[in-house]
C-alpha cells in the first residue's frame, strides 16, 4: 500500500513500507551507497511523519523481505506471538513511540511484549528516536542470560576479554589474558578472534582457555571466534567448547554468504547443548540453554548484495529475531567495523550503535556492543567515549576489552579494559556477581574497590599468575 506526508505543499509518495523505512532512516553512508536513502532532509521528515501514522499490525501483512523467498521473514512472522503483541496491537509507531517513553514501559512489561514484537516494528520506532529516547527506553529493558557468570542484571556492566594475537602466539595470548583479568576483565566471555582459522588450531586455543578457566576456577566462559562447522568439528573432537560462535545477518541470502543457515545454527545449538558445561541455571531453575554468542553489524547485508533494497538498519534488526530464535548468552553489534562505507563518521557510528541496542533489548537479545572505528572512517577515541558511555548509562549488558584499545590481529580501534572500569566508576556499575566475588578472593580487589576506587593490582599475584599461564599456552 503507498504512504504519504505533505510538507510546504509538496507531496512525499512511498510505494511500499521497505521504501518508507528506508527513507525514514536517519543518514548514513550505506544507505547512500545502495540508493535507499532520502534524498535530502525535507523527504527524511515527511517519510518519518508518515512512518509515525502506520499502524503496528501493518508490519505484519507487509513483509519487507518477501517471506516465500528469505526463511528469516518466515521466521519472524510463523514465530510472532500474537497474544504478547495484545497490549500494543492498536497502536501506531508514533504511538507506540510514546508508549516505549511512559512510565506504562517497565522492565516486566517489556519483557513480556518482547515475543510479540517484530525486528521491522522496533526499526520502525528506532526511527522516530532522539539520541536520549534511545538510551531512555533501553535501560529499562532487561535481559538476564546465564553461564558460568550472569549478564544483564541492573547497574551491571561485563566485559569480553579480547586477547586476540596476530600469529595466535600462545604467550602473548596469555599476557594479554593477564592484563586483562588484573583490570576485572572478562566476566561475560574470554573470546579470542583466532588469526589461523583452521580446526587444529581452533582445538588448540579451545583447550588452552579451558585449562586457565578450570585452573583458577574463572567464572566465565570461552570462546574461539570461529566459523561455526570449525566448532561443530571442534565438539567432535572432544574440544572443551563452551559457546557457539557464528555472525549472523537479517536476511537468508546475506546468512547464505556467510556459509550457514537457520537449521546449521540449531544443529550447533544442540551439539553445544550436550556438553553440558555451563553451571549455572536459569530463573526457573532449569539449564539456560544459553550457549550461543552471535556477532552482527549494519551494512553486512549490502556488502553481499542481499539487503533486498532495505535500509541497513532495518536489515540489522532483522538479524536479532534471528539471535533470539537460538536464546544466545551473547549478542554484540560490532558497530563500526566493516567501515566508513556504511556508517561515514563518528556521528552515524554513534547513532548506529544506540539503534542497534534499542532495537536488540525490545526484541528480548541480550546485546551488547563492540563500540569501535576503523582506522580509515572518520571517527576517533572522542566519539568512542562519547557512545560508550552513552550505552553504559543505556544499560548495555557488555562491552569488549582490548589491550590499549588497539586491536593488533584484527587492526581496528576497540574498547581496552581500562574504558570499562571508568565506566563501572562513573556510572556506578559493577562487574557480573559470580567474577565480582572471584575477583575479590583472588586478591586481584577488595569489595570496597568496586566500583567506588581504583581496582588494586597486586605484584605477588601478577608474577605466579603469569607463568602458569604462560605453562598452561604452551604445554
Amino acid at each position: 500500500m503507498p504512504y504519504a506526508h505533505t510538507i510546504n505543499a509538496h507531496d512525499y509518495h512511498f510505494e511500499t513500507l521497505r521504501t518508507l523505512l528506508a527513507k525514514a532512516s536517519p543518514q548514513r553512508s550505506g544507505d547512500q551507497l545502495a540508493g535507499v536513502a532520502a534524498a535530502n532532509a525535507q523527504e527524511r521528515v515527511a517519510a518519518q511523519m508518515a512512518l509515525a501514522e502506520v499502524p503496528l499490525r501493518q508490519f505484519l501483512s507487509e513483509a519487507v523481505v518477501p517471506y516465500e523467498d528469505d526463511e528469516v521473514t518466515r521466521l519472524i512472522l510463523d514465530s510472532h506471538d500474537a497474544q504478547a503483541f495484545a497490549p500494543v496491537s492498536h497502536l501506531t509507531v508514533g504511538d507506540f513511540r510514546n508508549w516505549l517513553l511512559s512510565d506504562n514501559a517497565n522492565a516486566q512489561s517489556l519483557a513480556d511484549l518482547a515475543p510479540g514484537l517484530t525486528p521491522e516494528m522496533v526499526a520502525a520506532a528506532s526511527k522516530l528516536c532522539r539520541l536520549q529516547d534511545l538510551v531512555l527506553i533501553a535501560r529499562k529493558c532487561r535481559v538476564v542470560t546465564r553461564f558460568r557468570s550472569t549478564i544483564g542484571l541492573a547497574g551491571r556492566m561485563a566485559t569480553r576479554l579480547q586477547p586476540n594475537h596476530p600469529t595466535d602466539d600462545m604467550q602473548g595470548i596469555a599476557a594479554s589474558l593477564l592484563d586483562g583479568l588484573l583490570l576485572g576483565s572478562g566476566d561475560a566471555v574470554i573470546g579470542i578472534n583466532p588469526a589461523s582459522d583452521n580446526v587444529p588450531q581452533v582445538v588448540r586455543l579451545l583447550h588452552m582457555l579451558g585449562d586457565v578457566i578450570a585452573h583458577y576456577g574463572i567464572p566465565t566462559q570461552s570462546c574461539v571466534l570461529t566459523h561455526v562447522t570449525n566448532t561443530l568439528q571442534a565438539i567432535g573432537r572432544g574440544a572443551p567448547v563452551d559457546l557457539v560462535f557464528q555472525s549472523i545477518g537479517g536476511t537468508e541470502a546475506t546468512n547464505s554468504s556467510f556459509g550457514l543457515n537457520l537449521a546449521l545454527l540449531q544443529e550447533a545449538r544442540d551439539a553445544a547443548l550436550s556438553l553440558h558445561r555451563a553451571t549455572l541455571l536459569d530463573e526457573h531453575g532449569q539449564p539456560s540453554g544459553n550457549v550461543m554468542y552471535f556477532e552482527t553489524g549494519q551494512g553486512s547485508a549490502l556488502s553481499a548484495n542481499a539487503h533486498h533494497g532495505c535500509d541497513q538498519q532495518t536489515i540489522e534488526a532483522r538479524a536479532y529475531a534471528v539471535a533470539r530464535h537460538f536464546k544466545p548468552l551473547l549478542v554484540n553489534t560490532v558497530v563500526g567495523f566493516i567501515g566508513p562505507e556504511y556508517l561515514f563518521n563518528g556521528k552515524q557510528i554513534t547513532r548506529a550503535g544506540l539503534e542497534d541496542h534499542f532495537c536488540g533489548k525490545l526484541l528480548g537479545v541480550p546485546m551488547g556492543c563492540d563500540v569501535c572505528y576503523t582506522n580509515h572512517a572518520e571517527a576517533d577515541s572522542d566519539d568512542m567515549d562519547a557512545l560508550l558511555t552513552l550505552l553504559g548509562a543505556a544499560g548495555c549488558n557488555f562491552i569488549m576489552g582490548v589491550p590499549g584499545s588497539d586491536d593488533i590481529m584484527l587492526n581496528y580501534q576497540s574498547t581496552s579494559f581500562h574504558d570499562a572500569q571508568v565506566m563501572r566508576q562513573i556510572l556506578g556499575l559493577r562487574a557480573a556477581p559470580e567474577f565480582e566475588a572471584w575477583l575479590e578472593k583472588m586478591g586481584i580487589c577488595a569489595a570496597n574497590d568496586l566500583p567506588d576506587a581504583p581496582q588494586r593490582l597486586t605484584n605477588q599475584l601478577a608474577a605466579p599468575f603469569a607463568s602458569a599461564i604462560a605453562r598452561l599456552g604452551t604445554a
